[in-house]
């Protein structure tokens, strides 16, 4: 049976459009640790459960995001689990008056941006994260005050809102909508539908999200592990 691609997102990501920043073989595949800490497995059977643990280094964690928990394999522990509202954008809000004043940001932005995410944590956030993709920001006397960008390519048909933050004096302003529909111009205009993932009991960023055209495709859950 066909599995949607958004059933596994990290497996197809790295099994397709992504798969140059995999590190693995077939059994199980993790990202290149400068981007991040996700991995997927191909199975539950014992070869690709012993890959998947061989991927974990030391005081690291790996974050497997799947329809349901993900068993620990041996030599692993669960840290923590968390569901998630998994939501796409059939038909996204258009860019509106106002939203040109995003940028877009680069390697000059990087520290600020590393910053940001740090003390907002959107989600995980390493050195080389920003290279996904396309990032855009908006800057309010000269500082960072918001950003958003692009995360998991799963297969040919979506495109990943990520790291949507903004800093606490910065809230209330309609940042992080115009930010988001600036990423999901991007994602359209190249033939990509927009979906994310949000923690499932953060019920107000679920109602921003959906006034910009997302609606909850499934439950989803993050399985965090690291070595016993």
């Amino acid at each position: 049976m066909r599995i949607h691609p958004l059933d596994r997102p990290v497996w197809t990501m790295l099994t397709t459009r992504q798969a140059l920043l995999a590190r693995g073989d077939r059994r199980a595949w993790r990202i290149d640790p400068g981007y991040g800490p996700f991995a997927a497995a191909r199975d539950h059977e014992d070869e690709a459960m012993a890959a998947l643990a061989a991927l974990v280094r030391p005081e690291e964690h790996i974050w497997l995001v799947e329809t349901e928990e993900w068993p620990a394999p041996s030599g692993l522990v669960t840290v923590q689990t968390a569901l998630l509202a998994q939501m796409v954008a059939e038909q996204p809000m258009p860019l509106q008056p106002g939203d040109d004043q995003c940028v877009l940001l680069g390697d000059v932005d990087a520290a600020e941006m590393a910053e940001l995410a740090h003390a907002t944590e959107p989600g995980p956030w390493r050195a080389q994260t920003r290279r996904y993709g396309q990032f855009y920001g908006i800057r309010r006397d000269g500082r960072l005050a918001a950003m958003a960008g692009m995360r998991m390519l799963p297969g040919d048909k979506y495109a990943e809102v990520s790291g949507v933050c903004t800093w606490p004096e910065y809230r209330g302003q309609g940042l992080a909508a115009q930010l988001i529909r600036q990423v999901m111009a991007t994602f359209t205009a190249r033939g990509l539908t927009p979906f994310l993932h949000s923690y499932a009991g953060n019920a107000k960023a679920i109602g921003l999200y959906e006034t910009l055209g997302f609606r909850t495709r499934r439950e989803m859950v993050v399985t965090v592990l690291e070595r016993g």
